[in-house]
């Protein structure tokens, strides 16, 4: 893989070299950005986004299958050919749709699809149509692909497919390799964005930037939400490797909205926003948190944005990470619109506040029972998983938490059970039907090492683990404030999700 990465970016620049040196001197202003022609949503309100199941309409769930098995038949998300050729050609027979709207490009580690969907919210809130893409999905594959707000419906889903497919089959035949599962997805969302059509398309790249599928728009938004270690057999093994494949995404004269990065992956970005004359926003400095406080239901947040000060903003999610995801998709919609260089204010405050309390994140610390508490999050890596431990410890407060955690193989598991250890009281580990998960007995015995043998619990089918956390934290009645938290990987979330009914 390391002859198919970018070049390495030349560290040696004077101009490089003097932001880096006077950093907290720069000027916050942000380049114009030009957002084009504005139409009204033609659905009003805020975004009621849920998780979608399966269609209704035995006809509909019958052609939807056939989609979903023919694009399985494709290369997975897993196996890569790091190339943006086959995309490209795929907009090219398409006739470019991704030009015919300005989009906001997501990259990062963990938070990109919490953070796409705040801004979804935002844009929504400014009476702007959105067009939303993101991975992977939690519980059906319309998710990925979203219009105002909620997941295109799935007769929308099977016809844009079927539009698609012939020009799919003119790229399978000219190429070398045909054209993989999130490639013909990737291009399906940017016909429909076309087609609906939109005014922004919000979009999270799938892995990397570079070489992701996704990153043949000119985002005139990059996002970089927090980088650490994940795929690390693709993208590298340090922080500043993996945002070289990141920094892809920052095209010509973009505005860069960067979250709090390692130093290292911090510089790379820089200076590939100074060889592509981008401007940067940092979180910390240009804008960030200003004052956070647990609420019932999620936290209230005062946001330093690129204009000002936003009080008493009332997000519905928990974790200190995701008042670090509102601060990085508010700045990142005030550049959208201008603000920090055309325009010296803030957005409306009231409408602002209204759009982030409709924010919804399925998945995400997500309660999804009571009695006992039940909790899903689909962390899959350390600092998923740190961010996951930290956030259910401040918002929640159990007295006993029982841990189900099924995971995929290629991941860190051993340091994603090290981060849960001091919240778990018990592990009931498991797996889901993914042919990537790790099998339930090997995930066993590295548990057993971090928990030791007797709080380790081992159930291979997912609902026999559930009923088996359940009742853990039933069991004592000293322990009525006990709960169960699911996670370790988003499929294992998803199917938790059906089977206690949120489906």
């Amino acid at each position: 893989m390391s002859d198919q990465h970018p070049e390495p970016l030349d560290e040696s620049g004077d101009e490089f070299d003097a932001i880096v040196d006077a950093e907290t001197d720069r000027d916050p202003d942000l380049a114009v950005i030009e957002a084009g022609s504005r139409t009204l949503r033609t659905q009003a309100g805020p975004p009621q986004d849920q998780a979608p199941s399966r269609p209704a309409d035995p006809e509909v769930d019958k052609d939807l299958r056939e989609v979903e098995q023919e694009l399985a038949g494709r290369w997975g998300e897993t196996k890569l050919e790091p190339s943006v050729s086959r995309i490209s050609a795929l907009m090219d027979v398409l006739g470019e749709p991704q030009r015919a709207y300005p989009s906001i490009h997501i990259t990062g580690t963990n938070g990109k699809t919490s953070t796409a969907r705040m801004i979804e919210a935002l844009l929504g809130g400014f009476e702007l149509r959105t067009g939303r893409y993101t991975s992977p999905h939690v519980q059906s594959i319309t998710e990925r692909i979203s219009l105002d707000g909620a997941p295109i419906g799935p007769e929308r889903f099977i016809a844009t497919y079927r539009d698609v497919k012939p020009y799919v089959d003119m790229v399978d035949a000219s190429q070398e390799y045909r054209l993989s599962f999130f490639e013909v997805l990737t291009g399906m969302a940017y016909a429909a964005f076309a087609d609906a059509p939109v005014d922004v398309a919000v979009v999270e790249v799938g892995m990397g930037g570079s070489w992701d599928a996704t990153n043949v728009i000119d985002g005139s938004v990059a996002v970089v939400t927090p980088i650490d270690l994940d795929h690390t057999d693709r993208l590298g093994g340090t922080p500043a490797e993996i945002a070289g494949e990141k920094a892809g995404i920052i095209k010509q004269g973009a505005t860069v909205i960067l979250a709090q990065q390692p130093v290292d992956a911090a510089q790379v970005m820089l200076k590939r926003a100074v060889e592509v004359d981008a401007t940067v926003a940092r979180e910390g400095m240009e804008f960030g948190v200003a004052s956070r406080e647990v609420a019932v239901g999620g936290q209230l947040l005062t946001l330093r944005g690129l204009g000002g000060e936003y009080e008493e903003i009332f997000l519905p999610l928990h974790g200190a990470h995701q008042a670090h995801n509102a601060a990085v998709a508010l700045a990142a919609v005030e550049a959208f619109f201008g603000i920090g260089a055309e325009h010296a204010r803030t957005l409306d405050a009231e409408t602002v506040r209204s759009a982030f309390a409709s924010v919804v994140s399925p998945g995400r610390l997500e309660v999804v029972r009571r009695s006992p508490t039940v909790v899903l999050d689909a962390a899959h890596n350390p600092a998923g998983a740190r961010a996951a431990a930290e956030g259910i410890t401040e918002s929640f407060g159990f007295s006993r938490l029982v841990g189900v955690v099924g995971a995929s193989a290629d991941k860190d598991v051993k340091a994603v059970l090290e981060a849960f250890e001091p919240i778990f009281t018990e592990i009931v580990v498991t797996q889901n039907s993914s042919h990537r998960a790790m099998d339930a007995d090997e995930l066993a015995a590295i548990a057993v090492e971090v928990f030791g043998d007797e709080r380790v619990v081992v159930e291979p089918r997912l609902d026999d683990a559930l009923e088996a956390a359940i009742t853990l934290a039933e069991e004592e009645a000293e322990y009525s404030g006990a709960g169960v938290l699911v996670t370790g990987s988003v499929i294992t979330v998803g199917e938790a999700r059906l089977l206690l009914g949120r489906g």
